[in-house]
């Protein structure tokens, strides 16, 4: 009787130490891949703006700058980056043929791993 129990254990310890072997804590597939973060969007999500108003945003500092793509209405659009302390401040100018519409200010870039990231906020562009 106490063989079996000794070759019970000696199985569910090898079982479970091939079990560990495949994988490891989400927490460090979390850490492997680390996506540009974005935030202090201005202006505010769904705000009424004019055409040629300027709109600007924070990047993370894990955020390669050369990626950094903004697009409205699927046109590509000139940005500047600043490099500051925690990141980049990013700024643009909504086009004049965004008049009259809804418009997506659509972020786009890559980490300094690979990992893209994306993000954007709806603008109404006044007449």
């Amino acid at each position: 009787m106490k063989f079996q129990n000794i070759l019970t254990v000696i199985l569910l310890l090898a079982a479970s130490s091939s079990v560990f072997a495949y994988g490891g804590s989400p927490q460090s597939s979390a850490r492997a891949c680390s996506k540009p973060k974005f935030s202090h969007f201005t202006p505010v999500d769904k705000a009424e703006v004019a055409a040629n108003a300027t709109f600007s945003f924070s990047a993370s500092a894990q955020t390669n700058p050369d990626s950094i793509s903004v697009s409205i209405k699927d046109h590509v659009i000139g940005i500047n980056i600043t490099p500051k302390n925690s990141g980049f401040d990013v700024t643009g100018t909504i086009p004049e043929s965004a008049k009259n519409s809804f418009v997506r200010i659509k972020i786009a870039a890559e980490g300094a791993n690979g990992c893209k990231g994306t993000d954007g906020w709806l603008l109404k562009v006044l007449p």
